[in-house]
């Protein structure tokens, strides 16, 4: 057996705020009556949609807030949500466990399955779409879907390019041997694809466990990995000010140029795990992590502390049409006064 299979995993992307809640498939989540405090539970992410954010997290939640106001919408599911994308004001997906993506057409007011396999039991951590009809689902051990028709149909895809030399040797070797422990291997053997995102160059950058920095110059079909000393989750990747910025576990945060020739550490005043990053239009780069921190890195990549709520891991940040930065974490959606 492969010693990748015996690794002790790191918690998936977020630490440990995702859970492994499951579907009942008897479950109608549409006959579920709104929750009344879905504000203040764990929300994993928030996106723009046109003049309005879009927020996703557990038990399904989705929350649309306009004119700063937040409201609870009907989702079509109860497995946690995870990731939110929208392609312009209208057209979205969410992403999250149970291999789940759903999708609206209206701005994140309606949401319908598209595609969801309990029998899966990984999650989908991120996802990206390149236009209307093309895109692109990562998640957990390697999970990486792909749909050509706007999410109609949703197929898998197996990247091996992206195992360790001696995985795939051992793969080899099994297939020969027993096709059916193979598929098994197989299914546990890449790292988690935890961030998938589209640089200004139309290169995609994916980030992951076990040091993952990999990128695409052909909509992800296939992927290069970079050298990167480093062998701890990553969690997020941003575009900002010329460079690309990777980030994750114990405050792990590295800087490169758009070649990915030259890497330096960002050093932090905490050793909390980064899970999320922001630019504003300023140009100011905020980063979000664990134990509440968020922190603001200058021009000289200066980092100082904006405040640390303590007794909750903020997981994402993104600002509203009228400039007003947004949080999200394991405490809900929040301002700083």
């Amino acid at each position: 057996m492969s010693f990748r299979t015996l690794r002790n995993v790191v918690a998936i992307s977020l630490g440990c705020l995702i859970s492994t809640a499951s579907v009942n498939a008897q479950f109608d989540p549409l006959s579920v009556q709104i929750q009344p405090l879905a504000e203040s539970s764990l929300v994993l992410d928030i996106a723009k949609a046109g003049d309005s954010l879009v927020a996703v997290g557990e038990r399904g939640h989705v929350l649309v807030n306009q004119q700063q106001d937040w409201k609870q919408i009907s989702s079509p599911v109860i497995s946690q949500l995870t990731k939110v994308f929208f392609l312009n004001e209208k057209q979205g997906w969410a992403v999250g466990h149970d291999a789940t993506i759903i999708h609206t057409e209206d701005g994140g007011l309606t949401w319908q399955v598209q595609f969801q396999s309990a029998e899966v039991e990984k999650p989908l951590l991120d996802i990206l779409f390149f236009n209307e009809q093309e895109g692109i689902a990562v998640g957990a051990y390697g999970l990486f879907y792909r749909t050509a028709d706007g999410g109609n149909e949703w197929v898998q895809e197996f990247h091996e390019e992206l195992l360790f030399p001696e995985d795939v040797s051992y793969l080899a070797d099994l297939k020969a041997e027993d096709e059916a422990l193979y598929l098994s291997e197989r299914a546990a053997l890449l790292p988690h694809f935890n961030r998938v995102i589209q640089l200004s160059d139309n290169q995609l950058l994916m980030v992951g466990e076990l040091g993952l920095v990999a990128t695409s110059s052909d909509n992800g079909l296939t992927f290069t990995a970079q050298p990167f000393d480093y062998e701890g989750s990553m969690f997020s990747a941003i575009e900002a000010n010329n460079a690309v910025f990777v980030m994750g576990l114990r405050g792990h945060v590295f800087k490169t140029d758009k070649l990915f020739s030259q890497w330096q550490e960002i050093e932090l005043p905490v050793k909390s795990s980064i899970n999320n990053a922001f630019i504003t239009e300023k140009g100011t780069l905020y980063l979000v992590g664990n134990a509440g921190v968020i922190i603001e890195l200058d021009s000289n990549d200066s980092a100082n502390i904006v405040a640390r709520r303590q007794g909750e891991n903020i997981v994402a940040i993104e600002s509203d049409n009228q400039g007003q930065v947004w949080f999200a974490g394991s405490k809900g959606l929040f301002q700083l006064k």
